[in-house]
């Protein structure tokens, strides 16, 4: 039996917090069998007033409603904390000193997949914030000895407004997902990329590993599996 219950901090988008859902209870009920499902908690937040945090780049205030969905999560219940969402990992310790919980971090998880294969040198696609900011590739490199490519000002653009304009609001549309594509075998000609890492929780809805020879690693499903390991421990 699950000896945790699990508290996700999610709607960041809802379109990738319905797939942590599905993901976390199949994972639960391949483990557990017959009708088991997994124990959950939700802070489900309008993403309208967090994604306006972010483009203004009032970081503090959008860690304080972290923070507090931290602790409302841990007041009802939850033994362990995951965020469902990689670019808001850039509170995720401060979150997790102010609730004392432990938390299920993305990169940590996203670590653990890279290294059981050979990739050397792994290509981020993700949000500018996360593509450019240190708070996920500087916990790969400095934790876990592994460097990221990052694509150039232009690509990250296009890589941006893809997952703000259309994939967070559930539009799935063939000439994005042929920009991605593009993208990924102009890095792999370019920069001997051997690995592309889904470092936004939507990418997995747009591409996936039947459209490219490299490995790829969808950190939604990655971090779910990873969670779930770590409810039995």
């Amino acid at each position: 039996m699950q000896k945790y219950k699990l508290g996700i901090i999610g709607g960041m988008s809802w379109e990738s917090t319905q797939l942590y859902y599905q993901y976390l209870n199949q994972l639960i009920k391949d483990r557990l069998g017959g009708l088991h499902s997994a124990e959950l908690l939700l802070y489900s937040f309008d993403f309208a007033r967090i994604a306006a945090l972010q483009a203004s780049g009032d970081w503090d205030k959008a860690t304080h409603e972290m923070v507090n969905a931290g602790k409302a999560l841990k007041k009802a219940g939850a033994d362990k904390l995951m965020i469902a969402t990689n670019t808001m990992h850039k509170m995720a310790d401060d979150v997790q000193q102010a609730t004392n919980m432990p938390l299920i971090h993305i990169a940590d998880a996203t670590a653990d997949a890279i290294r059981r294969t050979n990739c050397q040198n792994p290509f981020l696609l993700a949000t500018n914030f996360t593509m450019t900011q240190d708070f996920y590739k500087g916990r790969l490199a400095d934790k876990h000895g592994i460097k990221v490519t990052v694509p150039d000002e232009g690509d990250r653009t296009i890589i941006h407004d893809i997952i703000y304009h259309e994939l967070c609001q559930g539009m799935i549309n063939q000439p994005s997902k042929q920009s991605y594509l593009d993208i990924i075998a102009q890095y792999q000609a370019s920069h001997a990329i051997d690995g592309v890492i889904f470092g936004c929780t939507e990418i997995g809805l747009l591409i996936s590993q039947d459209d490219i020879s490299l490995p790829c690693f969808d950190t939604s499903k990655i971090h779910c599996e990873y969670a779930i390991s770590h409810l039995f421990d």
